[in-house]
């Protein structure tokens, strides 16, 4: 009997020890040690809504030619963006990629002489990012390319339409033989620039409208982000960080490797990690996917941000995210800091990340029309600005200004942009209250670009903008509705 239990007993053990070897083998979930790598961070609480690549991906700018060299500017966010390019080019086909020099076609003759559209990208982005947004096939000379223009024009004189891809750089054109565009759809792009602000062209390529543009100024209400979220969002294990003041009055936590440096009142962070992978090889396109998803885990996304390579030729590891508050980009007021994202990353890791922790109310306080020069007011403000031979491009945008703890003024500017990436405000918004003198009339926009558009679709489209303007309206959508 006492046989019997004992080998009971050992067949018993023996059958454990086989299926305790089986489970350490196959790693089978609750057993085993839980490794967590240096670069891990813990959970902490959701702060701000997530977003996805495809929402920070849109051009800065959609540049209608109306021929007759008049031209005007839609800005994202607006009622005929939207129309334009998602709901007109998106869903078209680019195939058939035939690649020469910049210089192939005579475009400032084209500019001025052929209806038709470009898409602006600022600083130039990858094609391969550029595919979330439109329909693209092509080699792989071009899929790897980085392209900061689009131009569909229709030639002079013919019913052609053609489609050129530019490359950010400067040398390279990508014409697209097989894209699925119309003449019909030309119009149309030109019939909804009919109503808009003229615009004229500088001779190194600025554009400028020919009376003051419409703005508005705008007042939020605003919350800020506890610094302690971001830290137990950031840091591999917050217990262990400690906390001290600089002489600023900066407040900094650390973990021996990593710095998280808390300024501008608790409003403003900047995160280091000199201990990610130092390599000079990047992939801009995958930082970028890195990025967003970084983003979505620390901190989120207040409102809408469109991604910018930060510096051209800076091997892909410099990102930037600008902030827009209803149409147009917020730009940097010193000494305050907010309105963009700046990131850096090497292989996808990220190893510097600055942003502001204020999140504005869901709608303004209040808004009030401004008006931004035009003409020749905008022309003397540019001639007398002392880097003038460094400016690349000229764009409106906001300031934000602190109004108190708990209000921010988004003020209307002009501001430049310089070969160098810095970007400042050219010139004020004419004070509240303001009216132009004489400002053009509908009939006499429609006549500067009368006999270059021509078929029903661009009437139809003109109709819509003449409708609009009639009832006191700027074409102004949310921007989050129209991307």
């Amino acid at each position: 009997m006492k046989e019997k239990i004992k080998t009971t007993a050992l067949i018993v053990l023996v059958a454990l020890s086989l299926l305790q070897s089986y489970l350490l083998a196959y790693s089978m979930p609750g057993l085993g040690a839980t490794v967590r790598s240096d670069q891990d961070y813990v959970n902490a609480e959701p702060m701000g809504p997530a977003t996805s690549v495809e929402s920070v991906i849109f051009p800065e700018e959609l540049i209608i030619h109306m021929g007759g060299n008049k031209h005007t500017i839609i800005y994202p966010g607006t009622q005929f963006y939207e129309m334009i390019l998602n709901q007109r080019i998106q869903g078209r086909e680019f195939k058939g990629f035939q690649r020469s020099p910049a210089g192939v076609l005579n475009w400032e003759e084209i500019r001025e002489n052929d209806i038709g559209i470009e898409l602006r990208f600022e600083n130039g982005i990858p094609v391969e990012l550029l595919q979330k947004l439109l329909k693209l096939e092509g080699d792989l000379l071009f899929l790897n390319e980085t392209i900061d223009r689009i131009w569909i024009f229709k030639t002079s004189g013919t019913e052609e339409i053609r489609t050129f891809f530019f490359s950010a750089d400067g040398q390279m054109a990508y014409e697209s033989v097989r894209a699925d565009l119309t003449v019909r759809d030309v119009q149309d792009y030109v019939g909804f620039g009919q109503y808009q602000p003229v615009y004229t062209m500088t001779d190194d390529g600025l554009y400028i409208p020919a009376a003051p543009l419409q703005s508005t100024e705008m007042v939020y209400s605003y919350e800020t982000y506890l610094p302690d979220l971001m830290q137990r969002s950031l840091f591999f294990d917050p217990s262990t960080t400690r906390a001290f003041e600089d002489r600023s009055g900066s407040q900094i936590f650390t973990d021996g490797k990593r710095g998280l440096q808390v300024e501008q009142n608790g409003k403003w962070i900047s995160y280091t990690d000199p201990s990610a992978p130092q390599i000079t090889e990047n992939l801009l396109s995958d930082n970028v996917y890195a990025s967003v998803d970084f983003v979505n885990q620390h901190g989120g996304w207040d409102g809408v941000h469109r991604f910018v390579n930060d510096l051209p030729g800076g091997e892909g590891k410099y990102l930037r995210f600008k902030q827009y508050v209803g149409q147009y980009p917020v730009i940097e007021t010193p000494p305050f800091r907010y309105g963009y994202m700046k990131l850096t990353l090497q292989q996808g890791v990220v190893t510097e990340y600055s942003r502001s922790l204020i999140t504005l109310g869901p709608k303004s306080e209040s808004r009030r029309v401004r008006w931004l020069t035009g003409g020749e007011t905008l022309q003397k403000s540019l001639k007398k600005y002392a880097r003038r031979s460094e400016v690349k491009a000229l764009f409106p945008a906001l300031q934000a200004v602190p109004v108190d703890d708990k209000l921010l003024r988004f003020n209307p500017v002009w501001a430049v942009r310089l070969m160098d990436g810095t970007e400042e405000m050219l010139a004020e918004a004419y004070p509240s209250g303001y009216e132009p003198p004489e400002q053009q009339t509908n009939a006499e926009e429609q006549g500067a670009v009368e006999g270059n558009v021509t078929g029903p679709s661009a009437t139809a489209a003109g109709g819509a903008g003449a409708a609009s303007l009639a009832a006191g309206g700027s074409n102004q959508l949310p921007i989050g509705n129209v991307l």
